[in-house]
């Protein structure tokens, strides 16, 4: 690491989205010191197809850093991590002056052409993604990968990549490792850190085009002197393995300690915890990340959200029917929200639809019903990992466009019956920044792919890091998030809040139950969580 006299120490948070690329420079108290945003393009060639150019993301990151690190002025940058899309990868290769150069387009996370290559890795039987409690979906990353070698047919020295793969390649000026947490959805074992590669070579995708894995928060070597010069970021940083935009988020928003769950409401609902046992959910419909302390990130992400309220209500609008709601708590109509055909969670049904119990009469009520509606969703999710053996303690974190809504933030609350947090900054850049602090701050560097702990891994003892050593009590992730994280806004249920919408949430839960998309054992948690 470069050392300047005088200078700021910052930690790089590098946060590589769908639409943009944001690159925020934090220090040791959670001061942003510099940040930049670059826009992202994408192209749809046909139905259902969803492409971005990898060039364009190293690009725009070199652009994002150099702003950013500008915007600082003199700073010394004590380590950097990106996080990006879970589930978008491609091919690459590497060439003389290239560690990483691009054989395909890269696949989103939303790509859906895998459909056939979906069926097949959703139907093999993988006893560790079973043990992980993984139930893979056709939109993973693993059916796009085979899919590519079906139709790209790349060079036998091609390898796979993904998203924050490339970024960090890139820095280190040769091909770097990947992280258990992107590497998830495209088959990576989450307890033991490995590839289960027999199962993956029956698949048809061979072992060599697998790249090392680490767990997150190792440390995958130093920014070299051509990625310096492109970015701005000083040769001889740290470059650390971060985690998927999801994770990143989640340590955003302070969610590390167990029993404390974070809901972002936006396009769709996503729910994230942590959890010191594995939660086991046979239907699919929740999976868990491995976090870079040791502990079990679960989480699930719904098909409710926001869709249907910008379907049928203009922006402009929101705040007149805001005020309209409010005088309908509850509405007489009961909704489950979904903004398209299908849920993949709290419960998996790829024919569900959205579901409005009695009769909306004005634009309020509606507008109301849906507000609710959300909510309601929220309390099912903490109601299906209560089933699953979860503790749900505390406060729940709220983050997304929603929470600018004082209104719909405190009926979350009523409706939740529990405290809901809003903190000041939940971005996906500045959880990695936190884990750079994090993984930077008392231990040593390794670039050697994990050692793989017992097999009795997946139901209690912690991970092996890329090093060796005892990944869980090494150090205080929650403990650095809390000293760089800003102040939070706070909102209890209001007297009476909770009781006001026990009807129309049972009544809804029973209507999922009489559709069979529930079972009786989530059912019953919900209506004893009711109380009286």
């Amino acid at each position: 690491m470069v050392q300047r006299r005088g200078a700021q120490r910052g930690w790089l948070g590098i946060d590589l989205g769908t639409q943009s690329v944001r690159a925020v420079l934090v220090d040791d108290e959670g001061v942003i010191l510099g940040s930049a945003s670059v826009p992202l393009e994408s192209s749809r060639p046909a139905e259902g197809r969803h492409e971005q150019d990898p060039e364009r993301w190293w690009a725009a990151v070199a652009e994002a850093c150099q702003s950013a690190m500008a915007e600082a002025g003199p700073a010394e940058v004590g380590g950097l991590a990106c996080c990006a899309t879970s589930g978008t990868i491609l091919l690459t290769e590497p060439t003389g002056e290239d560690p990483v150069r691009p054989l395909t387009p890269a696949l989103m996370y939303d790509d859906a052409r895998a459909q056939e290559q979906g069926e097949r890795v959703r139907a093999a039987i993988v006893p560790a993604w079973r043990e992980a409690g993984l139930t893979p979906q056709r939109t993973w990353a693993l059916p796009k990968a085979l899919w590519l070698m079906e139709h790209e047919r790349p060079p036998r020295h091609a390898r796979l990549t993904h998203q924050a793969d490339l970024i960090n390649s890139r820095f280190l000026g040769r091909p770097a490792a990947t992280d258990t947490s992107h590497a998830l959805k495209s088959g990576a074992d989450p307890a033991r850190g490995t590839w289960p590669t027999d199962d993956l070579t029956r698949l048809g995708l061979a072992p060599e085009l697998l790249p090392p894995l680490v767990w997150p928060g190792a440390t995958l070597g130093e920014v070299s002197a051509r990625a310096a010069r492109a970015t701005g970021v000083p040769s001889g940083t740290p470059v650390v393995a971060g985690m998927t935009d999801g994770c990143a988020a989640q340590i955003a928003a302070g969610v590390l300690d167990v029993g404390r769950w974070q809901f972002s409401v936006g396009t769709t609902l996503v729910l994230k915890g942590a959890s010191t046992a594995l939660l086991r959910d046979p239907t699919g419909a929740l999976y868990s990340h491995r976090g870079p302390d040791g502990a079990w990130w679960p989480g699930g992400a719904s098909s409710a959200g926001t869709v249907p309220i910008n379907k049928e209500f203009s922006p402009e609008s929101f705040d007149a029917f805001t005020r309209a709601a409010a005088k309908h708590e509850p509405s007489p109509q009961v909704a489950y929200p979904l903004g398209g055909l299908g849920e993949r969670f709290p419960f998996h049904n790829p024919d569900a639809h959205a579901i409005a119990l009695g009769v909306a009469n004005s634009d309020g009520e509606r507008f109301a019903a849906l507000l609710q509606g959300v909510a309601f969703v929220e309390r099912l999710c903490l109601d299906l990992v209560t089933t699953l053996g979860a503790t749900v303690d505390g406060p729940v974190t709220l983050t997304g466009g929603a929470t600018r809504s004082t209104y719909w933030t405190q009926l979350q609350a009523d409706i939740l019956g529990r405290g809901v947090v809003v903190p000041g900054i939940a971005q996906g850049a500045v959880g990695m920044a936190i884990l750079a602090a994090y993984a930077r701050g008392d231990r040593p560097s390794a670039t050697s792919a994990p050692s793989p702990p017992p097999p009795e891994a997946a139901s209690g003892p912690r991970p092996q890091n890329a090093f060796g050593g005892d990944l869980a009590g090494t150090g205080d992730l929650a403990g650095v998030a809390k000293r760089m994280l800003g102040p939070t806004r706070s909102y209890d249920p209001r007297p009476g809040g909770t009781q006001r919408f026990a009807e129309p949430y049972a009544r809804l839960v029973g209507e999922l139950r009489r559709r069979e998309w529930i079972g009786t054992e989530l059912e019953r948690t919900a209506l004893e969580g009711l109380g009286e």
